[in-house]
């Protein structure tokens, strides 16, 4: 009887071996002059799709194909300034060419990731990984396969060797570093419309972004003094257009640690990464401001990057950032808040705030709601958003909410503090420990 690893291995190699003969013949290399980078031939004519950055505001560039053959190339359109996408026609070919097909169903977190591309001049190179994460509001795919100088523009690929994302985003430890395991791309509800714009002879044709040096992270110290940097045009891009600088600081496994972001001039959005460049959390608004913070328990020693990013595209401002110990009290999560008439309200009318805390599957948390203002609400929402556990009043006789239970899995949980009803509102102290 053949062993079960093995077996897995075998069809790894298979699906590997199989989705790069499929698709390797559509993938080229562009070169626009000032900048080189990858693309996916998408019509049997000759449309390529890649990078905005990648062909900058050249209107003509070079396409080589995988068997070699190079043929001019025409910059015939650009998505919009907040989304990293143009189309180029190839021209002079006298036959139809390999094509790469989009995918219909959405990527989901975990599944094969497959990437192909030109890096370091090196056409054709294949990486795998996974999606590990998906930013469905702002349309984003990160993925562990290694994506190096010269992928951006190339196809991000599912086991049937349909187009999940464009790869646009590669963050690294300098120009001439290699990929770190914290890529990004554009999924393909994100393309779509413009394809249809191209077709139809509507998309832009002013170049929309250039090729951008990476900047370099700059250290932050645990309990140290805290950072004031500024997101603006020396700031790395996300592929969404929204600008990031990147912050590195030294931990130890097991360490809690609050990563707080605050401006007054942009939507702060954090991301954590850790030494293994394994995705740890984000947050947008705490507490429903627009300042974000991450509590979490660091798995690993090592050196940690944390994404000072804001919500939207294009924001500029200045930002503080600070990294801190928790104190080894047990709690997970400990905040006192306000809920007030400037809250979001559920589908019911009622108010709420949110926090976000980290945890370990098979973990026993007890969660505690406690107000003398208002009647309580209190429910546990998982990293999909789906709802796990809730709970209204601890007893008969006791309107405090509280939650005891075994976590399902490691990472992040968020926490909704609501009022029982529309009319609920004023001062409550949340604890997870």
């Amino acid at each position: 009887m053949v062993p079960l690893v093995a077996q897995a291995q075998g069809v790894d190699e298979e699906t590997n071996v199989r989705v790069y003969r499929q698709a390797s013949p559509a993938v080229v290399a562009i070169d626009a002059g000032d900048s080189t980078g990858s693309g996916s031939i998408i019509t049997a004519a000759g449309l390529v799709l890649t990078n905005a950055h990648v062909v900058g505001s050249a209107t003509q560039v070079t396409v080589r194909l995988a068997d070699g053959r190079q043929f001019p190339g025409r910059v015939i359109g650009y998505a919009d300034e907040n989304l990293d996408l143009a189309a180029v026609q190839i021209e002079g070919q006298d036959s139809a060419l390999p094509t790469v097909p989009l995918a219909n169903s959405a990527p989901q977190v975990g599944q094969q990731a497959f990437a192909i591309g030109n890096p370091f001049g090196l056409q054709g190179t294949f990486t795998v990984g996974i999606v590990s994460r998906m930013d469905t509001e702002r349309g984003l795919i990160q993925t562990d396969a290694a994506i190096n100088p010269g992928n951006s523009g190339g196809p991000l690929l599912n086991r049937s060797g349909e187009l999940i994302g464009v790869n646009t985003s590669i963050f690294t430890t300098g120009d001439s570093a290699g990929s770190i395991g914290i890529g990004f791309a554009i999924t393909t509800p994100q393309i779509r419309p413009f394809i249809t714009a191209v077709q139809n002879g509507t998309a832009s044709t002013v170049a929309s972004r250039q090729n951008r040096e990476i900047r370099e992270p700059s250290p932050i110290a645990i309990d140290g003094n805290t950072v004031s940097d500024y997101l603006d045009n020396n700031s790395n891009l996300l592929p969404d257009n929204s600008y990031f600088n990147a912050h590195t600081f030294e931990g130890r496994s097991g360490q809690r640690i609050s990563i707080a972001m605050n401006s007054n001039q942009v939507d702060s959005y954090l991301l954590l990464y850790g030494p293994n460049q394994e995705y740890l959390g984000a947050n947008d608004d705490n507490g429903n401001s627009r300042n974000a913070r991450l509590d979490v328990t660091l798995p690993a020693d090592g050196t940690y990057f944390v994404f000072a990013n804001s919500y939207g595209a294009s924001e500029q401002g200045q930002y503080e950032l600070s990294v801190s110990n928790l104190s080894s009290n047990g709690y997970l999560l400990r905040e006192n808040g306000v809920l007030n008439n400037q809250d979001d309200r559920l589908t019911d009318n009622s108010l709420y705030d949110e926090y976000l805390f980290s945890g370990q599957q098979g973990q026993e948390v007890t969660i505690t709601l406690i107000s003398q203002d208002f009647d309580t609400y209190l429910l546990l929402i998982d990293d999909q958003g789906d709802k796990i556990a809730e709970n209204d009043d601890i007893a008969p006789d006791n309107s405090d909410s509280t939650i005891r239970m075994v976590l399902p899995y490691t990472g992040q949980y968020r926490v909704i503090v609501n009022a029982y009803d529309q009319a609920g509102q004023g001062q409550y102290q949340v604890n997870v420990r």
